[in-house]
């Protein structure tokens, strides 16, 4: 029997528990929250879609940890989003507290499932849930490359007003402002990038991308993006639950691969039942090997801001 728990039923939660029932990949989904009775009646509604989306994934909504017993695959998506008059630090502590008592519960109850991480700051919460969780570094991965790409592919298609479909696209690096766009490996109909478009307008992009999440909070006054997101870590979850090894970049402990060891850092990577499969190696520029290790050690410099605040 194939079990994903999500973590956190808000509107990020919710909409990859039900992207993933969708999917008819598993036998159920459990959404947990600390809400009394929103897992539960966003599980009910989810269930009632069952008979017009014809899938048989059952949802099940709780507040207790032992109900997601003997999960397969586990997405944290708890945690607080940034405020206004909240410094990046105080963001890091509050969701520091949170993932670390999450990550406790989910052990408690399941001896290794593969966690996907999309609390942010995503590269410092992943660090953490790795070392919290004592669960091998392939089993713990945190969404971010995916999304970020995704975004990225959507600004080529319109500025170049092609189809999506005729698009590819990478970012590699960290979750923000370190994130690492790859153009040598981006593609239109099988064109390079950057035989189409000047430096320039793909720096633009590159920024359209970068700040893609704060628009859409923006734009919307009172909460942030769920669509793209839930996207991004249920394909994630689908590749895993499949034993696909798709590839695709998640934030993945690196070894030595593109000279760089020792962190968290998004990748291109197969995803398979056991987590990470592989993390691959691909031709980059220099440039962009440059920009991959400043971002590594950008993430590297950010765990040791979150080690000073848990070992206080």
């Amino acid at each position: 029997m194939k079990r994903v728990t999500v973590v956190g039923a808000g509107k990020y939660g919710s909409m990859t528990a039900l992207r993933i029932a969708e999917y008819d990949i598993v036998d159920s989904v459990v959404m947990t929250d600390i809400v009394d009775g929103l897992p539960q009646g966003l599980a009910l509604d989810m269930n009632q879609s069952r008979y017009v989306e014809k899938f048989s994934t059952k949802i099940s909504g709780t507040n207790k940890y032992e109900d997601t017993r003997d999960s397969d695959v586990v997405v944290i998506t708890a945690g607080l989003p940034r405020k206004p008059g909240m410094s990046r630090m105080d963001l890091l502590e509050v969701n520091a507290k949170i993932v670390t008592d999450v990550t406790n519960n989910i052990m408690k109850y399941s001896e290794s499932p593969t966690i996907v991480v999309v609390t942010n700051p995503l590269d410092q919460m992943t660090t953490l849930v790795s070392e919290i969780s004592g669960l091998p570094k392939n089993k713990v991965i945190g969404q971010a490359g995916v999304l970020d790409t995704s975004r990225f592919a959507y600004f080529i298609s319109e500025k170049l007003n092609v189809n999506m479909n005729d698009v590819e696209a990478l970012t590699m690096g960290s979750h923000g402002e370190t994130m690492v766009p790859v153009p040598s490996q981006c593609k239109v109909s099988g064109k390079l990038l950057t035989e189409i478009l000047s430096i320039d307008e793909i720096d633009d992009l590159v920024q359209k991308t970068s700040n893609g999440g704060a628009e859409i909070v923006a734009l919307l006054k009172t909460g942030s993006a769920y669509f793209a997101p839930s996207s991004a870590a249920a394909t994630m979850v689908k590749s895993i639950i499949s034993d696909a090894n798709d590839v695709m970049p998640a934030c993945s402990w690196v070894e030595g691969e593109y000279g760089i060891s020792d962190v968290y850092l998004g990748v291109p990577t197969k995803l398979g039942k056991n987590g990470v499969t592989e993390v691959v190696e691909l031709k980059l520029n220099s440039d962009e090997l440059t920009d991959l290790k400043n971002a590594s050690d950008a993430v590297k410099a950010k765990v040791k801001e979150l080690n000073s605040i848990i070992s206080q």
